[in-house]
């Protein structure tokens, strides 16, 4: 008859080994150095990633189009930030949905299954958001970078380096939301002075003109239907 070891209350369960563990001793191996950079470069990136994708893709012109409108109205905090955002974020993944399956085939899924290696599937991933970006890009902003960066004249695009082509896209997207603003901004400044001029003449000025505008901004905007111009503008000015 087999006997089982009797287990009391008091005693300690035997630990089982850790699946994951950060060691601080020295490192026998060179290799064991190497992973651990990996690793320190690989949380860095993922750090920065939001922040990178957002600069790269359509995501600056949108959300300052759609805050230099809430301005423009007037409703200050209508509609909130999450909106905006929110509303920013889906028309960028509209936009950007042919060059995430441009990137996903050609890129990621040969890499996965192992068809390419990794440098290059970063240089199959980086050919669509060349092309985006060139796209939107103005010529006078790579001159700039390209001078203060004293690089030769480039023979063509595939000789403008990622590090110059980033910021003068920026510098591009910005400019150009400003000028959508701009134009927005413009019907609503005239119904604020028109407001203003009304009420000073008819001598009401303890009546601030923003509480007459208002009503009449908003009314402008819905019968214009505002969204359905301003986000089909938006969307066809990637085209």
């Amino acid at each position: 008859m087999a006997l089982t070891p009797h287990v009391c209350w008091g005693d300690t369960p035997p630990a089982s080994p850790p699946l994951f563990s950060i060691d601080l001793n020295k490192a026998v191996e060179p290799g064991q150095v190497s992973v651990v950079l990996e690793i320190f470069l690989l949380l860095t990136v993922l750090s920065l990633a939001p922040a990178i994708l957002i600069m790269i893709t359509s995501f600056t012109r949108i959300v300052i189009v759609l805050s230099v409108l809430r301005q423009a109205i007037g409703t200050h905090q209508m509609p909130p930030n999450q909106i905006i955002i929110g509303l920013a974020l889906f028309l960028t993944f509209f936009i950007m949905t042919p060059v995430w399956q441009d990137i996903n085939q050609n890129a990621l899924q040969p890499y996965l299954t192992k068809k390419i290696t990794q440098n290059q599937a970063l240089e199959k991933a980086s050919q669509p958001l060349r092309s985006f970006m060139f796209k939107q890009t103005k010529e006078k902003d790579l001159a700039l970078l390209v001078d203060i960066a004293n690089m030769e004249r480039p023979r063509n695009v595939d000789d403008i380096p990622i590090s110059v082509l980033i910021p003068s896209f920026i510098i591009g997207e910005l400019k150009t939301a400003f000028q959508i603003g701009f134009l927005i901004y413009v019907p609503f400044l005239i119904i604020d002075m028109v407001v203003a001029s009304v009420l000073l003449s008819m001598g009401m000025m303890m009546l601030p003109p923003v509480m007459i505008s208002l009503p009449f901004k908003l009314m402008l905007f819905v019968l214009a239907d505002g969204w359905y111009l301003i986000v089909g503008s938006l969307v066809k000015s990637f085209a």
